[in-house]
């Protein structure tokens, strides 16, 4: 990130300031002012909205996306790709082709549909199912590969995107990651809603 965390949070988080703090402020500044505390008040939070609007636009995707990201490509197999989900403690990962360019995603919320034959979407209807039937739901889909049952297309951010319109993404789209592409569409990071909150904390 090219913000340093611990300077911009102490110089931009919002304090409860008393009249007082207000007076001695003004005291300070050279000639006459011909304004009230409550002016001042009012004229700081414009000023500090203003500034955070502009910090939420000027800090992109680039600036906190993680560049080490775990992908998969088209032909991974499933059980390869469940393995890497758990080992890595990850719920979802870009799908890519020979190029780096993003196909696709695929989630734990792709295995559960698939599994679960109501198509709830539900991982306890996943585990009800096994309870109550012999075998395992699973094996039904053990030989696919992740093109078969991975989101197409992906949702993707470019990385000079601004977090604004990230997080406007989240929000839409109901997800907690987004692939980051470069200039030649090519997969460069990827950004979740933890790094947005990451980034409000440090600039609010």
């Amino acid at each position: 990130m090219t913000i340093d965390s611990r300077q911009t949070s102490i110089n931009t988080r919002p304090i409860d300031m008393s009249d007082d703090d207000i007076l001695q402020a003004m005291k300070e500044i050279v000639g006459y002012i011909d304004i009230t505390t409550g002016d001042f008040r009012e004229i700081y939070r414009l000023a500090y909205k203003h500034a955070l609007k502009r910090l939420m636009h000027s800090i992109k995707a680039k600036n906190v996306m993680t560049m080490q990201v775990v992908s998969v490509d088209r032909d991974t197999p499933l059980v390869e790709v469940a393995s890497l989900l758990a080992d890595k403690g990850v719920s979802g990962v870009p799908v890519i082709d020979e190029y780096r360019k993003v196909v696709g995603v695929i989630s734990e919320k792709d295995f559960i549909f698939q599994m679960d034959s109501e198509s709830t979407g539900s991982f306890m209807a996943v585990i009800a199912h096994c309870l109550t039937n012999k075998g395992c739901v699973a094996i039904s889909i053990r030989k696919q590969k992740a093109k078969d049952i991975m989101t197409s297309p992906a949702i993707t951010v470019n990385d000079e995107a601004p977090i604004s319109k990230i997080g406007e993404v989240f929000s839409e789209k109901s997800i907690n990651r987004v692939p980051v592409i470069g200039e030649n569409d090519e997969l460069v990071g990827i950004v979740t809603r933890a790094d947005i909150l990451q980034s409000d904390c440090v600039i609010g």
